[in-house]
């Protein structure tokens, strides 16, 4: 038996993608038939849509004119909130529904991403004793929350005060001068963006919708779309009973009379070394804010992230926002205020920002502006009035309850969503997670799949080699992106697949071996 059938033998039956299944399901989706919904967009949302309702029952054709995703999903904090900030706005039902889809993603849909990760709030001379007061009943309304919601304390610590050496245990490169303490608190993190959404369109593949990547939507109508392959140049009809747009911030470029806010969320990459050993990620308050907090948040891949901004983009949405130096300088001045030793700019090995798709429901002309970090992350469902149902709003770790009313909205089935119970590609118990006979940096990536990866790299040991000197991705982990997660470039493997390719000389330096893997995933290959 080859290694290609071992491994395909253990992937999730139906689940893989490659070029091949795409080709073919393309010809077929544009063959003349009606499927029952097509999605435009293939997020977490837009892949959520459509496992929703594959889960149902439904045809389902899904296309998004980049990868699987290439926009916002990939650009989050990685957090799968509980949703204290919407409960200091005041915000009880969203944050309610947070708690609740932090704990079906924890517990049951992918525990094998999804992960509890502790923050330390250094209490340095900047914050004051009264801000510590109110961030304290915070995170103890936070875990209120949790309770609501059902999730037990195994699975979500209770926040507690630390002394000031347990904080500097926790977080060795806050300085040391005027710390009084800290707060350590609890959320959701998920181990890769991207690869949450690869696993919502894997696990919608396996109940049988057409997941097609590079297919643009030229235009949308209540019976379909007219789509040209961005790979080939053909243009061509997808006909279907209901259409759902789900492409986030470019989603009133498909349909009249939406109004898309969009707020840009910038994130430093830092080489890990550059803060020490992080046994847990900070929260250093904005001054002058109240509910606003910096992130620093260790990736375990030899990477810490630092964010967030949350400024208004004006203008035309661009495929792959730009960071401006306004927002590294922001990020360096706030992290630089407990640092021993602040980051200069030279040591920013990368950026990213994204930009979040809020729905702009103030009235045009009206006096006053609100700012995009004061507008409510509740999504909304809107039907067009040919009939397009557009989903916009909302945020990562609220994805499922998008998808499902979505699917509610178009009307095709009087069958309930059965996701919330509903396990991704790789998901299990955690004990089975904890025998599986990997590395558990694989089993944190690929789950039960991880055994299947290693398979690869142990009958072939230049495949166990990794892609750059230092960093943890091996080149087998790039092939079974492209046989069975839908890569189909070098950008798909280095900077969705893998997150290589946030610094940009790593990404140049890993690109001729991606293109090497690229090529000997044909059926000619290994």
């Amino acid at each position: 038996m080859s290694i290609r059938d071992r491994a395909d033998r253990t992937a999730t039956p139906g689940s893989s993608l490659d070029a091949a299944r795409r080709a073919r399901e393309l010809a077929s989706a544009a063959g003349g038939g009606t499927a029952d919904l097509l999605v435009v967009g293939l997020g977490a949302t837009g892949a959520g849509v459509a496992l929703d309702a594959a889960a149902r029952g439904l045809d389902v054709v899904a296309v998004d004119a980049h990868d699987l995703a290439f926009g916002t999903s990939r650009w989050s904090s990685k957090l799968i909130h509980g949703g204290l900030r919407y409960l200091a706005a005041g915000q009880f039902d969203v944050a309610h529904e947070s708690a609740v889809e932090r704990g079906v993603l924890m517990t049951r849909t992918a525990p094998h991403l999804v992960a509890a990760q502790p923050f330390v709030l250094p209490l340095s001379p900047l914050v004051s004793r009264a801000q510590a007061s109110l961030a304290w009943a915070g995170f103890r309304a936070g875990d209120v929350l949790r309770l609501a919601a059902r999730t037990t304390r195994q699975v979500l610590p209770v926040p507690r005060r630390l002394t000031a050496a347990e904080a500097r245990q926790l977080a060795p490169s806050v300085r040391a001068s005027g710390l009084r303490g800290g707060l350590l608190s609890w959320d959701g993190k998920v181990t890769d963006d991207a690869r949450l959404v690869t696993a919502l369109a894997r696990t919608a593949a396996a109940h049988g919708a057409r997941v097609l990547t590079r297919v643009r939507a030229l235009e949308l109508g209540p019976a379909g779309a007219r789509f040209r392959d961005e790979l080939t140049g053909e243009e061509g009809e997808i006909r279907a009973r209901a259409v759902v747009n789900a492409t986030g911030v470019w989603a009133g470029g498909l349909v009249d009379g939406l109004r898309v806010r969009p707020s840009r969320g910038t994130h430093l990459v830092l080489r890990s070394e550059r803060l020490g050993a992080l046994p847990a990620g900070l929260h250093i308050p904005v001054p002058g804010e109240t509910n606003r907090f910096v992130l620093v948040l260790p990736q375990g891949d030899g990477r810490t992230y630092v964010g967030l901004t949350d400024e208004p983009v004006e203008g035309p949405i661009p495929d792959v926002p730009e960071v401006p130096e306004t927002d590294i300088g922001f990020l360096l001045d706030v992290l630089g205020s407990v640092l021993a030793a602040p980051v200069r700019r030279d040591e920013v090995d990368g950026a990213f920002a994204g930009l979040r798709p809020l729905l702009d429901t103030s009235v045009p002309g009206a006096p006053g502006s609100v700012r995009t970090a004061d507008i409510s992350r509740r999504h909304a469902v809107l039907t067009s009035a040919d009939g397009v149902v557009t989903v916009v709003g909302g945020k990562l770790t609220t994805y499922r309850r998008m998808a499902q009313d979505a699917v509610d909205a178009c009307g095709l089935t009087s069958a309930s969503s059965p996701t919330a119970g509903l396990p991704l590609v790789g998901a299990a118990a955690p004990e089975r997670l904890r025998d599986l006979p990997a590395p558990a940096r694989l089993v944190r990536r690929y789950g039960t799949e991880a055994p299947a990866v290693l398979a690869l790299a142990e009958r072939d040991p230049a495949l166990a080699e990794p892609v750059l000197p230092g960093h943890p991705v091996t080149r087998a982990e790039l092939l079974w992106a492209a046989r069975h997660e839908g890569a189909l470039d070098p950008s798909d493997l280095l900077d969705r697949r893998t997150r290589i390719g946030l610094v940009p000389e790593d990404r140049a330096e890993a690109l001729v071996v991606a293109a090497e893997i690229l090529a000997r995933a044909t059926p000619s290959g290994v």
